[in-house]
């Protein structure tokens, strides 16, 4: 963060100045909501949480070195920028600091890849200048305005990933924090029990090729030529458009995609200075396009072919529990990919399993996939008729209705019997594994974040971890 005094907090954020000491010392950063991150120098937020107020905290974070704190209210002892909202205050500061900084903006959205294509974004650029990126899924009102705020003066990328509840969410985010670059990866089923249809979607992920500068001011909008509805939106922008995807009108496209043996996507990579030959260390055929997306932006912040191939092939996943791949020292592969999940994800997820797992046993550890709205039934039911089709040994179905429907989708397209079955938790799920799986088989977990499905995800690794020590040998990584 770039150093802010405390008359510039307030005057930035339209708070007032409560128990401030003159002369009062800089903020320096970070700026965090938890006050058990506090670092000397940092700003501490006082959110209030269903569960927790951070005004609660307020004292423990100045005394952790916290310069002071922002908060809805003063707090007796505490030096306190007092504003009347401090997620609003939160986006003002950010907006100030990337004015400030001067550093190349790239926001993303899409319904699904978002976090995955971050990541590999952010391992291109690096190879550029310094760049800030947000851990995980910092993509609405909170996180992305603190992922702003962890940018300095050295800063020269800021990559940001927005999501969307409605209408008017993107155009928000985009105002707090305005991107010259602007990527559309895809309209999918995500949330579409809030909007209604695609169409809704794509109408709201669409503002942020609105809020892009125009292509005499730098402004350069990145959209997949391969699903129309992306397409679509090069007329809704001022911006310059680059189109990535496997489609021949692609700026940055992909030739002769395949997978190796265990799952990993090697294609030719072809942009307009040339083209290059690589094979990720990322599994799942659904990674080709996130890479052809951030490609695309490198290319036009400096990467030749060859320097995007090369960076390609070496990115390695940055987030927690996306299609994360641990071998166990039994020969079981666990495919940790339980951070959350859509009717898309879980159908390249699937596929990637598929992939993995040739010539051993497969399982399919689904759980519900939220936010479908009327979409729901229909949705699971094909999910589980796909796992079938796509011979997965095993389906694991763990949850309530929506985890029935997926065991009956399976148990219709298959006529299977007990190679599905429908269990109630994840403990139940864990333990049902454990007593079945055998030396050689191949693990997806997958679904929705309050499914809790990373607990079976886990548990397996540490068993296998666990009996690696007994063994006197070494867990496998």
């Amino acid at each position: 963060m770039i150093p802010l005094s405390a008359a510039e907090l307030v005057a930035v954020t339209g708070g007032t100045g409560h128990g401030i000491p003159e002369p009062a010392p800089l903020v320096t950063g970070p700026v965090v909501i938890d006050s058990r991150l506090v670092e000397p120098g940092a700003l501490f937020a006082a959110l209030r949480g269903d569960r927790v107020d951070g005004h609660d905290f307020a004292a423990g974070a100045v005394a952790a070195g916290a310069v002071c704190v922002l908060a809805n209210r003063p707090i007796e002892g505490v030096p306190t920028v007092v504003v009347p909202d401090v997620t609003v205050a939160l986006g003002a500061l950010a907006r100030h600091v990337v004015g400030e900084l001067g550093a190349t903006v790239v926001a993303m959205t899409g319904s699904a890849g978002k976090t995955s294509t971050k990541d590999l974004i952010a391992q291109l650029l690096e190879r550029i200048a310094p760049t800030v990126w947000p851990p995980e899924s910092f993509n609405n009102e909170i996180g992305l305005p603190l992922t702003a705020l962890r940018a300095g003066a050295g800063t020269r990328h800021l990559v940001l990933e927005m999501g969307a509840r409605g209408v008017g969410h993107i155009r928000h985010l985009a105002g707090l924090t305005p991107p010259r670059i602007g990527v559309v990866l895809n309209v999918g089923t995500a949330h579409l029990g809030e909007f209604g249809s695609r169409e809704a979607i794509a109408e709201a992920k669409g503002e942020l090729v609105e809020a892009l500068p125009s292509a005499e001011d730098g402004g350069v909008a990145v959209l997949n030529a391969d699903d129309p509805l992306v397409r679509a939106m090069a007329s809704r922008t001022r911006a310059r458009t680059v189109f990535f995807g496997e489609s021949p009108e692609a700026d940055i496209r992909a030739e002769n995609v395949r997978l190796t043996e265990d799952g990993r996507p090697a294609f030719r990579l072809i942009t307009p200075s040339g083209y290059a030959d690589l094979t990720m260390r990322l599994y799942g055929e659904h990674h080709v396009s996130n890479a052809l997306a951030a490609a695309a932006v490198a290319h036009e912040l400096g990467l030749s072919a060859a320097a995007l191939a090369e960076a390609l092939a070496e990115a390695g996943p940055l987030s927690r529990w996306r299609m994360e791949v641990t071998e166990r020292a039994d020969g079981v592969t666990i495919v940790n990919d339980a951070y959350n999940a859509n009717p898309d994800s879980t159908r390249a997820a699937l596929r990637a399993l598929a992939a993995m797992g040739r010539g051993r046993r497969t399982w399919a550890v689904l759980g519900t996939m939220a936010e479908l709205g009327e979409a729901s039934q229909a949705e699971h039911d094909a999910v589980g008729r796909l796992v079938v089709r796509l011979n997965v040994g095993k389906l694991v179905a763990v949850g309530g209705r929506e985890a029935a429907w997926l065991d009956m989708g399976a148990k219709n397209e298959g006529s299977w019997g007990e190679e599905s079955v429908h269990v109630s938790d994840a403990r139940t799920a864990l333990e049902l594994l454990r007593a079945e799986l055998r030396p050689g088989d191949v693990v997806l977990v997958k679904a929705s974040r309050a499914v809790g499905l990373e607990k079976v995800a886990l548990g397996l690794i540490a068993d296998g971890a666990n009996a690696a020590d007994s063994e006197g040998g070494v867990a496998a990584r």
